[in-house]
């Protein structure tokens, strides 16, 4: 007896060892299993930039490697693996079905590619999968039903595609599903509303289709429904409008239609967002929506909404209101009433109610929105009335757009104090006066709409302070004087667009518009700028639309605008321009229109490029063009030659008139030294003649011994002649002194000078000098200084009394 007691005890000795080593060996597989899981999983890293998986080695346990936690219960089993935001690169390892005690696996926020392994479904204690935002494609593993503890599923921000696995309605413990953003396709599975612990189903931005399920109703615990950007159809089962629980519902862009219950302001009492812009909806906006209280998003926009805007005074919290692009209002005219409701709403942010028919006068209540407005778009409604110079309270706007409406007046000075306005939309109104000098205050502003109204008087200088500019539209007003070059000049670097067409403004395009480098689009047609287009255009060298119609502009097109790569459209037209079309505009590939017509340009037309489209060319009303393609009807040029001809012929004519020149210059140096040794001779000539005229008063005082009347021998009709001899060379001359009281004796003696000067002549007699100077009492004293002759006078020769007659015989 003892005996057998003993064998027992040994036999359960060695059994009780047995299950201890066998348990210690399951466990020491396990943990192995564990750590070449790990290593599996950084193997297939490609991309580890940060260093975050370094830790990853045998010199610690793998416990303590970075982004793994081991369990308390079981030390040496992973229960979590979490790297999230490393910036990890490569795929997810197969292996990491293996970690059968794992709880959560968070891979978000990295760079992640390939599938989502199947094995995943081995996961059986799995409650998180974490894979959002990630490059990870392929299809939802339908086996991941197998993890039937999972609380969360998100892989939401990858590239999954196909449809919706119907499998995952099975998984009774499921709180949060995030899909969106992928190209997931077909319909939800009516199945899901089995998922009755769901709180959270977000499929945005995906392309499912066909219907929400009715089913959905059945989700009573659910606090965010986000159905929208896809591409649902047909109604909102009415059922979904009963879950109390919604705080955010959203089916906005897909294709849905319906109506809105009338008491969903009720039935739905915690609503904070509500979206269902971009369908098909119809009605009115339920007068109920004022007891969801909790709202705060309204999107209602781009719907098909009628009737009359309820008041919403009791959404205090709402921050955004959102129902532009329907069909509210209708011609009634207190269709702004529900306005003045939402200065009650303190944290308003957003004002949209633009591109609809609603009517009145712009109420001054608008002035009390909440300062924590940033955006205002009231555009085209039938809104009259003038901007309520309050607007200025608004310190925090950043876009108003009021455009397309009726409204009048000036704009106020007022709306320099909105300091952080980005966006100023005035187009299309009745708007009058000046641009108030002030707007230039709104340095930040980037787009500034104003055309389409009656604004006149000059463009403020004050406007070169736009130094953030992207586009500028001040077209169709009244506005005159020249464009500034300041404003040309200063203006923001990265304007992209300008159109000031129709209006008054002179002058030229100044020269600073080439500063623009980045300008797009320019617009000046129907205004009276004139001279020529400016060389410095072609600095714009990003422009695509060029339109200058209908101004005064003349001279060529200048070469520069050849550095216009990208000009797809190119309007000249109704200028005074001239010259020959320039070839280079055929070389510009993405020129699709250009419009020349009614200018004076003349020559031939290029046929390649745009030119070889009639429907994409004009060049009509420019009478001395001919050639171009058949289409444009004109007449062929008249000395048209090939290109080697014309090669030849512009050879010979450089040939030709570099010999003419040279003949020329040659004749000219020849002529030019001719006359020069002429010049010269005579000059030596009349230098020896004149060395011999050198004669005074005093001289001659002295050679007719003191003008005395024994040396008299003529009396003339401007003064006497008297013979004398010279004491230098006792010559015998004759001096005519000149009376210089008888009137016109000072110009005979100029005119005798000037015509004795250079006449030679035998029966002349020779002028030896002119003498012009003052006696000794300070008297003007003009004599000429003739050779005497010894044989008298001509008229005593042709004219003798009998006396002389007989001394001649």
């Amino acid at each position: 007896m003892a005996h057998s007691s003993s064998s027992f005890c040994i036999q359960y000795f060695l059994f009780l060892c047995c299950f201890v080593s066998l348990i210690t060996f399951v466990v020491g597989a396990g943990n192995e299993t564990d750590r070449l899981t790990l290593l599996d999983f950084k193997a297939k890293i490609t991309h580890d930039p940060l260093g975050f998986l370094s830790s990853w080695n045998d010199s610690i346990h793998f416990c303590s490697w970075q982004g793994v936690t081991c369990g308390r219960k079981h030390h040496d089993r992973v229960t979590k693996l979490d790297v999230q935001s490393q910036n990890l690169g490569g795929s997810i390892s197969p292996q990491v079905g293996n970690l059968s005690f794992l709880r959560e696996l968070i891979l978000l926020n990295n760079s992640f590619i390939h599938i989502i392994p199947p094995e995943v479904g081995h996961l059986r204690r799995l409650q998180i999968l974490a894979l959002g935002n990630n490059s990870i494609s392929g299809q939802i593993p339908s086996n991941i039903s197998g993890c039937t503890n999972l609380i969360s599923i998100g892989v939401h921000y990858n590239k999954l595609f196909g449809e919706i696995p119907a499998e995952l309605s099975t998984l009774p413990k499921l709180l949060h599903l995030s899909l969106y953003n992928n190209n997931l396709t077909g319909r939800i599975p009516p199945s899901f509303g089995n998922l009755s612990s769901l709180k959270i189903l977000d499929a945005v931005y995906n392309n499912l289709g066909g219907s929400i399920p009715e089913s959905f109703g059945q989700l009573t615990k659910v606090i965010f429904l986000s159905l929208g950007s896809n591409r649902f159809v047909g109604i909102v089962p009415p059922s979904i409008f009963n879950l109390s629980s919604i705080t955010v519902f959203d089916v906005g862009d897909n294709k849905l239609h319906g109506s809105l219950p009338w008491d969903m302001g009720i039935t739905l009492p915690n609503l904070q967002q509500f979206s269902i812009f971009g369908n098909q909806f119809s009605g009115s906006i339920p007068v109920s929506i004022a007891n969801a209280s909790y709202l705060y998003d309204l999107y209602m926009h781009s719907n098909k909404l009628t009737g009359k805007v309820p008041s919403v005074g009791m959404l205090y919290r709402l921050e955004m209101f959102s129902i532009h692009s329907n069909l509210f209002g209708h011609g009634g005219r207190n269709g702004l009433s529900f306005l003045c409701s939402l200065t009650n709403a303190t944290n308003l942010k957003a004002l949209s109610i633009g591109n609809n028919n609603l009517c009145g006068v712009l109420p001054n209540c608008i002035s009390n929105f909440s300062t924590t407005l940033t955006v205002l778009a009231i555009r085209q409604n039938r809104i009259s009335g003038s901007i309520p110079r309050g607007l200025g309270n608004l310190i925090n706007l950043e876009w108003m757009d009021i455009g397309m409406n009726t409204i009048s007046g000036n704009i106020p000075s007022e709306i320099s104090y909105l300091g952080k306005l980005r966006i100023l939309g005035l187009f299309a109104n009745n708007l009058s006066g000046n641009i108030p000098p002030s707007l230039g205050n709104l340095t930040l502003l980037i787009q500034l709409y104003s055309g389409m109204n009656n604004l006149h008087g000059a463009i403020p200088p004050s406007l070169a302070k736009f130094q953030n500019l992207v586009e500028l539209d001040l077209s169709r007003n009244k506005l005159s004087g020249v464009i500034p070059p300041h404003v040309m000049g200063l203006i923001s670097f990265s304007l992209i667009d300008v159109d000031l067409s129709a209006n008054q403004f002179t002058g030229i395009l100044p020269t600073e518009i080439g500063n623009l480098k980045n300008l797009e689009s320019l617009d000046i047609s129907e205004n009276k700028l004139f001279g020529e287009i400016p060389a410095s255009l072609g600095g714009c060298v990003k422009l695509e639309v060029l339109r200058m119609r209908k101004n005064f502009f003349q001279g060529p097109i200048p070469s520069s605008l050849e550095s216009l790569r990208g000009i797809e459209l190119l309007d000249l037209s109704n200028n005074n321009l001239s010259g020959e079309i320039p070839k280079f505009l055929e070389r510009l590939n993405f020129l699709q229109q250009l419009d020349l017509s009614y200018n004076y340009f003349e020559g031939g037309v290029p046929t390649k490029g745009v030119f070889s489209n009639a429907s994409a060319t004009l060049v009509k009303g420019n009478g001395e063009l001919c050639g171009g393609i058949m289409e444009f009807q004109l007449p062929k040029c008249k000395f048209k030659k090939s290109q080697k001809g014309q090669k030849l012929t512009l050879t010979l004519k450089l040939i030709i008139s570099l010999v003419a020149a040279l003949l020329g210059i040659t004749l000219v140096l020849l002529c030019l030294l001719f006359s020069l040794r002429k010049k010269r001779k005579e000059n030596s000539s009349r230098n020896s003649e004149n060395s011999l005229l050198n004669v005074s008063y005093q001289s001659l005082q002295k050679a007719t011994n003191g003008f005395s009347s024994a040396n008299l021998i003529g009396l003339g009709g401007f003064g006497s002649v008297y013979k004398g001899i010279l004491d230098q060379d006792s010559r015998t001359i004759a001096v005519k002194v000149l009376n210089l009281l008888h009137h016109g004796a000072s110009n005979s003696f100029i005119a005798e000078c000037e015509a004795l000067r250079n006449i030679r002549h035998r029966n002349l007699v020779k002028v030896l000098s002119a003498c012009s100077s003052v006696d000794f009492q300070g008297h003007d004293f003009k004599a000429l200084v003739y050779e005497f002759m010894v044989n008298g006078n001509l008229d005593e020769w042709l004219h003798p009394n009998p006396k002389q007659m007989m001394m001649r015989l």
